[in-house]
């Protein structure tokens, strides 16, 4: 396995902006400016990397055209200041080893990679999946989300993907905090990547070593924070600013957590979220109340602080 390569940090998967375009798929076409912006956004704001064409970043309502040149915006505007790890997901390996050689061709560090999705892939055919991308040869975050793909990838088989050369990490989300110790114990050299962000805090203090996120793109510079806290060992500081924002972190978890997340970045001010591309509609008007009364909290609690 490469041992080398570093996947630790806060990387954060990305939203993906639209602007109303009545030529393109549901009238909304990338704003490939507005995402090249926030991701410029996030590097400065002390971020180690960009997640891009993940859930979050709705890849599966975009064209290939579309998926490719997100990809190659990210990379042209991180360059060498941090990492790329491009959401490479697909039905199946044919699919999936596609958009991991393109991901390498146009310069991402590594990919973001989930079990095949749509179809319940069972042992033998996950492993299957994940041999063929790693034949590409670039690093490989797998990626663990037993709520959306109905595939668990246990620590047991987790640690049998690690024997894989280029599995380097595995980003956490099945929600059970327990896990981060179990996988370390059978798979020390894999990476623990904290997956969920109602789980960040707990997950660090177990050991996860870095935090593949969707609330830093509306809070980056206090989810910098906090990780920095917990690696410096300064828990209780780092335990006082992350039980404010957890309220508003608990949305990454929901399923509306993409027009969630791009509600608080309005709100947030710095950056740009904007509408979601269906099958994704508009928050409910009891969630968007929601939304906001856990946003704003979260921000009041931020503005008050003394200058960092």
């Amino acid at each position: 396995m490469n041992q080398r390569f570093d996947l630790g940090g806060v990387i954060v998967a990305t939203t993906l902006a639209f602007t109303p375009d009545d030529s393109a798929p549901a009238g909304l076409a990338v704003d490939y400016d507005r995402f090249a912006a926030h991701c410029e956004f996030l590097m400065d704001n002390g971020c180690r990397g960009v997640g891009p064409n993940g859930s979050l970043g709705e890849y599966s309502s975009l064209t290939d055209d579309e998926r490719r040149t997100v990809i190659q915006t990210a990379v042209r505007t991180v360059g060498d200041r941090g990492l790329v790890v491009a959401g490479v997901h697909g039905v199946g390996s044919h699919q999936a080893t596609h958009w991991a050689e393109l991901a390498a061709e146009d310069g991402a560090d590594a990919v973001l990679l989930l079990p095949p999705t749509i179809y319940r892939a069972n042992r033998s055919e996950v492993l299957a999946h994940y041999a063929a991308v790693n034949e590409v040869g670039i690093p490989i975050m797998v990626y663990n989300n037993p709520f959306d793909t109905k595939v668990d990838l246990t620590p047991d088989l987790l640690a049998e993907l690690a024997e894989l050369e280029n599995v380097v990490a595995v980003k956490e989300f099945s929600g059970d905090v327990r896990r981060v110790l179990e996988i370390k114990e059978l798979a020390p050299d894999l990476d623990v990547i904290a997956g969920a962000d109602d789980l960040l805090f707990e997950s660090l203090v177990a050991g996860a070593t870095g935090w593949f996120a969707g609330y830093p793109n509306a809070f980056p510079r206090e989810a910098v924070e906090i990780y920095t806290l917990v690696t410096e060992g300064r828990i209780d500081e780092a335990r006082e600013l992350y039980r404010h924002l957890v309220a508003a972190f608990r949305w990454d978890s929901k399923t509306e957590f993409v027009q969630a997340i791009k509600l608080s970045i309005d709100l947030a001010g710095q950056s740009y979220g904007g509408p979601t591309r269906p099958p994704r509609g508009p928050l409910s008007a009891e969630h968007e109340a929601q939304v906001r009364k856990d946003t704003e909290a979260a921000l009041t609690y931020i503005a008050a602080r003394p200058p960092r």
